[in-house]
């Protein structure tokens, strides 16, 4: 007897308070609560830092922010109905106008009832003897759950660079990721802008447009190609609609989750005046298309890439009327694509402008200080009312490694990850049960449209989770030979690219004391052949994985 009751309250021990945390409320909370809520039904609990749904598109209310991809990949492709009802007023719609979307999403499917705001997870640890992850936040709560799963973004941890004499500055400074609500009235102010990342290169023109004066504060200049935003033709967006299974399929097998593919030869191939004409039309595309869909071997050929790169810079000679100015903003010190690849508006324009003065951390000196009436720079002062930091994240490790998870043994995941990360296919931590992250570092993430990657993660992720269900699983954990084979794979693949060479967060190389290492994965078939890989080790019985 004393047996039995001992077996009855194991069981119910066991019996955690859900199936499923899903930590973050942005396109992977939304999609992963709708897939393993709706389809497997599982008790899924939902926490956001936030006070509504949206992620990035919550934090981010800088002027000028709005997505890069265009917007009719950049959405759920799993709301076919929706699909045809929603309409984007714009090529790449504005932080708002994604909001809303989002919000409208939340609502149609009822996510926000198992969804609990403003509410921020401190830490979680699993507990080995029970195959159970305890969930802390920061509103007292602490909760069981069978799979852990985390949908904080890739970019999400913000950088501020430890400039001293900020808390003595007297006027007002903010982050690009953490903008008031109500916005910021730069009318009549002298404004500073750090950093000149895509982040800056849509806020700079925005904010030129209001403050009386502004100071742009550069480290690495950038290439930038035209955004070309504006309404899309309805002839236009009527075929897409009529099209969207042809669109969905093709999103989902191509290099970067979008209708762009590289062309299939070297720019040695073609003579110098057709490669022109072939750049003009790229240029006057706008979008992504001179970054994914030029020539082959511009991102792998360092002659290649120069003559690409020499393009851009006639083009930002021409635009930008201070022959001295113009130099100042072309890239020396990487090459094109490497980096995060911004797409502007009147970006280089803005420069003309009599308001608008760029500090050059290489020609006009370093950032020493802030003083309380500004900043110093090359032994020079510069008075401001209002510092602007874009100066990024710490990108695909720093949101993880932020939620103080201990897997087996009590490890955290900064002592797993202290070279670096180590992942297998950018989902699962060796050491780390039950826990699965959406668009983790070593997968593709960054480096594609982000819903098509995250779809991606979700569907495989909840496959998984039915397969274990069905066969009684309690336990899954990623094998560390195959977590190591995978990383060498990765590092292995992007060695033969120009990428490495350049100091990017895509390296790491924008946080002090970072380890160096490429943290996507390029795959060398693109997300398709990811997205197959992946489907493959599902099909062999989820090889390289643990289960119990």
């Amino acid at each position: 007897m004393a047996q039995e009751s001992t077996v009855q309250e194991s069981t119910v021990q066991d019996r955690p308070d859900f199936d499923a945390v899903v930590i973050g409320a942005g396109f992977s909370g939304i999609g992963a609560l709708k897939s393993l809520r709706d389809r497997l039904g599982l008790k899924v609990r939902v926490y956001e830092a936030g006070e509504t749904v949206g992620g990035t598109w919550y934090w981010n209310r800088y002027p000028g922010a709005r997505c890069d991809s265009d917007s009719y990949v950049y959405c759920f492709t799993w709301d076919k109905q929706l699909l045809q009802e929603w309409e984007w007023s714009e090529r790449y719609p504005e932080q708002p106008e994604i909001l809303r979307y989002l919000e409208h999403v939340a609502k149609r499917h009822d996510l926000k009832r198992d969804m609990r705001f403003n509410t921020r997870v401190t830490g979680a640890e699993f507990d080995e003897a029970r195959d159970l992850w305890t969930v802390h936040t920061d509103q007292g709560e602490a909760v069981t759950t069978r799979f852990l799963i985390t949908a904080v973004g890739t970019l999400s941890t913000r950088n501020i660079p430890k400039v001293p004499g900020l808390d003595r500055f007297q006027g007002k400074w903010y982050h690009t990721s953490n903008f008031p609500k109500g916005g910021v009235d730069f009318t009549g102010k002298r404004v500073a802008v750090i950093g000149t990342g895509a982040t800056a290169v849509q806020a700079i023109p925005m904010i030129a447009q209001q403050a009386r004066h502004l100071t742009v504060f550069q480290r690495t200049a950038n290439y930038c190609v035209p955004a070309r935003n504006g309404k899309v033709d309805p002839d236009l967006v009527a075929k897409r609609k009529a099209d969207y299974d042809g669109i969905v399929q093709r999103i989902r097998e191509s290099p970067f989750g979008q209708e762009h593919w590289p062309m299939q030869k070297s720019v040695f191939d073609v003579p110098a005046e057709e490669r022109e004409k072939i750049f003009d039309a790229m240029w006057d595309r706008g979008g992504f298309a001179f970054w994914l869909a030029n020539f082959q071997d511009m991102l792998s050929n360092a002659e290649a890439n120069e003559i690409c790169a020499d393009y851009l810079r006639r083009r930002i000679r021409r635009t930008v009327k201070d022959p001295a100015v113009a130099e100042r903003l072309i890239p020396r010190s990487h090459y094109y694509g490497t980096k995060r690849q911004p797409l502007d508006t009147n970006y280089y324009e803005t420069f003309n402008k009599d308001n608008v003065l760029l500090v050059d951390a290489k020609t006009d000196g370093e950032i020493e200080r802030i003083t309380e009436t500004g900043i110093r720079a090359g032994g020079k002062d510069y008075p401001l009312d209002i510092v602007v930091f874009a100066t990024g994240f710490d990108a695909m490790t720093g949101p993880l490694t932020s939620l103080n998870l201990r897997g087996r043994g009590g490890k955290t995941l900064q002592e797993a990850w202290a070279d670096g990360p180590h992942t297998y296919l950018g989902i699962a931590v060796a050491g780390f049960p039950n826990l699965f992250t959406i668009t983790g570092p070593q997968s593709p993430s960054v480096l594609t449209n982000m819903p098509v990657a995250i779809e991606q993660h979700i569907e495989w992720i909840t496959d998984c989770i039915a397969t274990m269900r069905e066969q009684g699983r309690k336990r899954i954990e990623a094998e560390p030979a195959a977590q190591e084979a995978w990383v060498h794979h990765v590092n292995e693949t992007i060695s033969g690219t120009l990428f490495p060479t350049a100091n990017s967060w895509y390296m790491g190389a924008n946080i002090p004391g970072k380890p160096r290492t490429f943290l996507p994965y390029l795959d060398p078939a693109g997300v398709g052949g990811y997205r197959k890989r992946c489907e493959e080790i599902a099909a062999k019985g989820y090889e390289g994985f643990a289960l119990a």
